[in-house]
């Protein structure tokens, strides 16, 4: 299995918290504020697997692009970027050896510090 860096996820990720469409929650959040299954399908039937893609910082190649398989380490609501996925994508990257990952969530992470 590879994951590594989806680089159209982290691009989309900055210019979201560049526009300010953040939200500065607490690390323990994320398992309030992630999507369900149910929401990640409707999201799907919406807008389709590659605006999906957006929203999560890992590919895993050993998955379809066309499976929700293929996404690793999601870090929003499909609307927002939520510092409490920023900071669990950060640390399940880092116990998981996933440098690239983990780096570009800490940009992340440092991006949405500064707007405290």
């Amino acid at each position: 299995m590879t994951v590594k860096l989806n680089e159209r996820a982290f691009q989309h990720a900055k210019k979201v918290v560049q526009d300010g469409e953040v939200v500065i929650d607490d690390r323990d959040a994320w398992s309030e504020h992630r999507p369900s299954a149910g929401q990640e399908n409707h999201y799907i039937e919406e807008h389709g697997m590659a605006a999906y893609g957006r929203w999560y910082l890992g590919i895993d190649d050993e998955h379809a692009e066309d499976t929700k398989g293929h996404y690793k380490f999601p870090y929003s609501d499909f609307e927002k970027v939520h510092r409490c996925g920023v900071l669990a994508a950060e640390a399940r990257a880092a116990q998981n050896d996933y440098t690239d990952i983990e780096v570009a969530a800490a940009h992340l992470h440092g991006m949405l510090d500064a707007l405290k």
